[in-house]
């Protein structure tokens, strides 16, 4: 595990690879270097206020807020160990912030939407529990949208930046490499080269100061002109919260994190 690293502030923006559902909480070998990369970011990440975690597992018709006092956590995965449905984050909601996002987006001309009736996928309790074990940071999630277009993602951000301002964490919970299908196929030279050229266009396209702004964002939003960009994410649902955070942060990212999971090359971006 690698890094390049700076100081940061208030008001970090973070893109992480999430894992596989719950294994990174069943002592799952493979997750080891993720699990150890989570404890070493949040030190540096201060005491927030509150958390905003835009989840890969959560699509709606337009941007939706939880608004709930007490959300309870959605068990979204199968086929796992009893145990991992027993898991608990008794995280508080965080209705004000909820509200306070919902007419951000609205100020921008966003349609958005209010829940007080979802809870809080593995998207957000599995890393969380990790970070932030105590349970006691009030939550909210973001919600994708079905859309899936990646310009319309980098626009909910842009309205969203006034959250920096707050002490708020904003966490893209997804995952930089998402073929589930490769996950449990032996790996090959030419799916190891494919998995390291998107691995690698996207810490250029996230961190280099070469780049222009314009050209960062037009590279996230024609991602699919990436290397192996299909092969690495065939559905783009794990990879778009990334473009939620890079229009938060609009910029480069201050700090790039490589890993492994599960035998593949995986990242993740800290602004």
């Amino acid at each position: 595990m690698s890094d390049q690293s700076e100081n940061v502030s208030r008001g970090a923006v973070l893109y992480l690879s999430h894992g596989g559902g719950p294994l990174p909480l069943l002592g799952d070998e493979a997750h080891k270097e993720m699990i150890a990369l989570l404890k070493k970011v949040t030190p540096v990440l201060g005491n927030p206020s509150a958390i905003l975690v835009i989840s890969a597992h959560w699509e709606e018709d337009k941007p939706t807020v939880t608004s709930g006092v007490s959300p309870s956590l959605i068990y979204d995965y199968y086929g796992f160990p009893e145990e991992s449905y027993a898991i608990e984050y008794p995280a508080p909601g965080a209705p004000m912030l909820a509200g306070k996002i919902f007419d951000l987006l609205k100020s921008h001309g966003i349609d958005a939407s209010l829940t007080d009736q979802r809870g809080f996928d593995h998207g957000l309790f599995v890393p969380l529990k990790i970070m932030y074990p105590d349970a006691n940071i009030p939550c909210v999630q973001l919600s994708l949208v079905k859309s899936l277009r990646p310009d319309e993602h980098i626009r909910i951000g842009k309205a969203l930046v006034g959250l920096l301002e707050e002490n708020v964490l904003v966490i893209g919970s997804g995952f930089s490499f998402h073929n589930l299908r490769a996950f449990f196929a032996p790996p090959t030279k030419e799916t190891q080269a494919m998995n390291e050229a998107f691995e690698q266009w996207l810490i250029d396209t996230c961190s280099s100061r070469q780049l222009s702004e314009s050209e960062r964002e037009r590279r996230l939003i024609n991602w699919e002109s990436a290397p192996a960009a299909r092969y690495c994410h065939p559905r783009e649902d794990h990879l778009l919260p990334l473009h939620v955070c890079y229009g938060i942060a609009g910029s480069a990212a201050r700090q790039v994190f490589r890993f492994e999971i599960m035998k593949k090359k995986a990242s993740a971006y800290l602004w």
